[in-house]
């Protein structure tokens, strides 16, 4: 069985990762081509978050309302 490829994990599967990509990094003696390796995947495991955060907050809309206090439609979220 081997690792699930960075762009077919949930959120929730990377940042569970992510989370022990750092826990590893901090707390073992790793050697140092290992060590690479796991920042390379914890880097890539951080942008894959990001980009999956992004995706989620261009989803987000507001409902608006017409003149007649009635929704009117949705338009997209800005920060």
């Amino acid at each position: 069985m081997g690792e699930i490829k960075i762009e077919d994990m949930s959120f929730e599967q990377a940042m569970n990762e992510l989370e022990n990509v750092v826990t590893s990094l901090e707390g073992s003696q790793i050697a140092l081509d290992d060590s690479i390796a796991m920042y390379e995947r914890g880097a890539a495991l951080k942008a894959h978050c990001e980009a999956k955060l992004k995706a989620a907050e261009e989803k987000v809309a507001k409902i608006t309302f017409g003149s007649d206090g009635q929704p009117g439609g949705l338009t997209p979220f800005d920060n």
